[in-house]
């Protein structure tokens, strides 16, 4: 439970030895980090981010349930943070978490503003159109590469076709989606180029609702600018890269990340003659051990608490560890495995600022449309190279491999 607590004195040693959530091991193996960090602090461990930023890891499902479930004493707005006197202008993470007047740092009244407004966006979009735009575009992605018997399906499908398709859900161009992917892969490596591309994003959102409010049409834009909350087009902008972002990211590696995991795991081979059932729980399963988003930033403390044993100090950095969480032995099976089917995973988040629903709905449809064109037209796809080859961004907040090399038999596949 949360306690009030005391500020620790200037000095204390809290962040002693805090474990380094960056370099190769953790890039590696974070699974078994989760589990030194959780054997040694229990669910809220001290870790440090690039450049020896403090801050705290929530890996316990029960903690993060209340830090996401406790806006009046985990708040979403990074204004109150305490470190940013500390935080040189050039810092890799930054983008990540400045404060920025959009639907991820709005708290109270405003963040419900924007929310319904996104929402409603959302859940206009049918169905069976999405399912339908997924299918054209994944066929499209797989012809350009079908014929060499030979793909990577990170940079030439799964970074691509869910991009494409919010493309055409946002009413951008195709065109724009290179300057896209650059510039979302950039800014969440976390290198010394991120806030380049984090601007280069809102370069091209900002050109979108230009567009729209001339030309309005049946998408998301549109719809947010016609929607009763009233949004400015700068509030639309900076929503709109908003949704991009937490739309592509996970649905990209959740693609990758379930692929990788039925190319490797002898369970999930009769999925690769056409099993949908396998599928389903490939990517249940993704969503457990490798979920795309490992760790978010975050919270911040609105005053002193206690947290699982811990002194956390108002304006302290609480991370939301996701994977850490989705590990937790209690809510796992006696031998570590999900139970089939428990889909009660910490992937979405939870509380007001957990991933909507119809986003959920949206992100499923283009996974399993991507996955299913896939083995249908490619149905002897194999991995082609060892699988202890496969090499992990370098990402605080990710888990998705930089490439997935596969091989098939050369041709047209119908």
């Amino acid at each position: 439970m949360t306690e009030p607590a005391v500020t620790p004195p200037p000095g204390c040693p809290a962040h002693a030895g805090a474990t380094p959530l960056y370099g190769p091991r953790f890039q590696t193996d974070p699974g078994q980090l989760y589990r030194e960090l959780r054997a040694t602090h229990g669910p809220v461990a001290p870790v440090e981010l690039a450049g020896g930023v403090p801050a705290w890891l929530v890996i316990g499902y029960r903690e993060l349930q209340m830090v996401t479930g406790q806006p009046q004493l985990f708040g979403r707005d990074s204004t109150r943070w305490n470190a940013w006197e500390t935080i040189p202008e050039d810092w890799p993470l930054k983008p990540m978490m400045a404060p920025v007047p959009s639907i991820l740092y709005a708290e109270g009244e405003e963040h419900v503003r924007r929310s319904r407004a996104v929402t409603d966006a959302l859940a206009a979009v049918d169905p069976y159109e999405l399912r339908k735009h997924a299918e054209e575009i994944a066929d499209r992605l797989i012809d350009e590469f079908a014929g060499r018997g030979e793909a990577d399906l990170v940079a030439e499908y799964a970074h691509r076709m869910p991009l494409l398709v919010i493309c055409r859900l946002f009413g951008l161009s195709e065109e724009q989606a290179p300057v896209l992917i650059d510039g979302l892969l950039t800014m969440l490596d976390g290198g010394p180029d991120a806030p380049a591309g984090a601007q280069r994003l809102l370069g091209v959102m900002l050109e979108l609702v230009q567009e729209k409010a001339e030309h309005p049409g049946n998408d998301i834009a549109t719809a947010m600018l016609q929607h009763e909350a009233g949004l400015s087009h700068d509030e639309i902008m900076r929503d709109l890269r908003v949704i991009l972002i937490a739309g592509h990211q996970p649905s990209s590696y959740w693609i990758s990340n379930a692929l990788r995991l039925m190319l490797t795991d002898e369970r999930f081979a009769a999925s690769l003659s056409g099993g949908r059932r396998s599928i389903s729980q490939a990517l249940n399963e993704a969503l457990w051990e490798d979920t795309p988003t490992q760790i978010f930033a975050g919270r911040w403390a609105t005053r002193d608490t206690r947290l699982a044993g811990q002194r956390i100090a108002a304006g302290d950095m609480v991370l939301l560890g996701f994977a850490g969480a989705n590990a937790d032995p209690s809510v796992r099976q006696p031998d570590g495995s999900p139970a089939e089917g428990n889909r009660a995973h910490m992937s979405y988040s939870y509380g007001e600022h957990g991933c909507p629903f119809p986003a959920q709905e949206a992100a499923e449809v283009i996974a399993t449309t991507a996955i299913e064109v896939l083995l249908d037209r490619l149905p002897d796809l194999r991995l082609a190279v060892a699988e202890h080859a496969l090499v992990w961004r370098p990402s605080a907040w990710v888990r998705g491999l930089m490439a997935l090399p596969v091989s098939f038999t050369a041709g047209y596949h119908a």
